[in-house]
């Protein structure tokens, strides 16, 4: 998503915020160069091998560009404003103190530079994926038992989709491709809700991170509140052995990390005080989604918080439509057609919760909720 900075406001700002700001856009155009050089390699490719196939079955080469299409510039344009708030708000989110201002350039350069090329290594097999339109494929010793249908999917493309190790290596850096450098902004997101709601955590609250992945999420969680006690979940052992190690470099206690479904959490009722989800929900049907917000609503005491960030929907961004339309096919995101309108709200309600509140920021919907005292 290209998007050009105001060059006439950073001369009005300090030269910390200056830092951050061209910190932050540095990495958004390296996203868009990413994006741009990867299409323009993939075309060139599919082309080749398309030419080849139909010289060998006798016909006249025809080339299809069509995938190369950006988006238009109004969408570019709405897509530009947003992230130019969204930067604006995370700094003032630091500035203000809610998190250490150590957040905002806090990046994962030794994976960048280990693992950048691997990206790069990885896209011939994301590409033949495109083409032959196969989006369950597993490496044969991958063992795909015991996973719900739905999680053996190649999410975006990737290869093994969540169930190796060398996804887990690369999910971070492609998110951050995909976002243009934005994916830990919107995840710092979840902290604002949860100060304003409940005050700042202490040594006795518990805060479990439903799908954590890899743990971003909850390296920023530790980065803002410290003495919490800190949990996490999610169905990828390759994943939690990423968190483990992202998470064992932060000072303070490490974070408890347990492999479980988030439809069947492992966990007593009420046992914890802050339920946080991160991109979890576009990738569950809506069977699942409302199984996931049940399991949240009974381990969370009352009174207890729940904050949900994920994608933009229809009814919060119909500016946007243009981007939610093609996601899905673009990413291989089976789940998200569905999931841009569905109503998390209504599901919370289901579940016993009440919403406090919805925010957007970026590509990113917030829906904040409490558990009745």
């Amino acid at each position: 998503m290209q998007v050009v900075p105001n060059f006439s406001v950073l001369a009005s700002n300090s030269l910390e915020k200056n830092a951050y700001q061209a910190f932050q856009w540095s990495k958004n155009f390296f996203g868009v160069f990413h994006k741009f050089a990867s299409t323009r390699a993939g075309l060139a490719i599919t082309d080749t091998s398309t030419a080849v196939q139909q010289l060998f079955e006798g016909k006249i080469p025809e080339l299809n560009r069509s995938s190369s299409q950006v988006a238009s510039p109004r969408t570019l344009g709405v897509v530009r404003q947003r992230f130019e708030r969204i930067l604006e708000v995370d700094w003032q989110d630091a500035e203000n103190g809610l998190y250490p201002k150590t957040l905002l350039f806090d990046n994962p350069w030794q994976d960048f530079f280990r693992f950048y090329p691997q990206v790069w290594f990885d896209l011939p097999g994301i590409w033949s994926r495109v083409q032959r339109k196969k989006y369950q494929e597993f490496d044969p010793a991958i063992d795909t038992d015991h996973y719900p249908k739905y999680y053996l999917q190649n999410f975006h493309h990737q290869t093994n989709g969540y169930l190796s190790d060398r996804s887990a290596e690369l999910y971070d850096l492609q998110v951050e491709l995909l976002f243009g450098g934005s994916a830990d902004i919107m995840r710092r997101r979840v902290i604002r809700p949860i100060i304003d709601t409940v005050g700042l955590p202490d040594k006795s609250t518990r805060i479990l991170d439903v799908a954590c992945g890899t743990g971003r999420t909850l390296r920023m969680l530790r980065g803002a509140f410290p003495e919490a006690k800190l949990f996490g979940t999610d169905l990828s052992l390759a994943y939690l052995r990423k968190a483990n190690q992202l998470l064992s470099e932060l000072p303070g206690e490490l974070p408890q990390l347990l492999q479980a479904n988030a439809e069947e959490l492992p966990y007593a009722d009420e046992a914890f005080d802050i339920v946080t989800s991160v991109f979890l929900f576009h990738e569950l049907p809506g069977e699942a989604r409302q199984n996931v917000i049940n399991e949240a609503a009974r381990v969370l005491k009352p009174g207890g918080l729940i904050v949900i960030c994920d994608s933009i929907q229809m009814d919060d961004s119909p500016e946007l439509n243009e981007l939610m339309d093609s996601f899905d096919t673009t990413f291989h995101e089976p789940y998200y057609r569905d999931y841009i309108r569905d109503d998390l709200g209504q599901r919370l309600q289901t579940a016993g919760c009440e919403v406090l509140d919805t925010e957007v920021h970026f590509m990113s919907r917030y829906t904040i909720a409490r558990k009745p005292a």
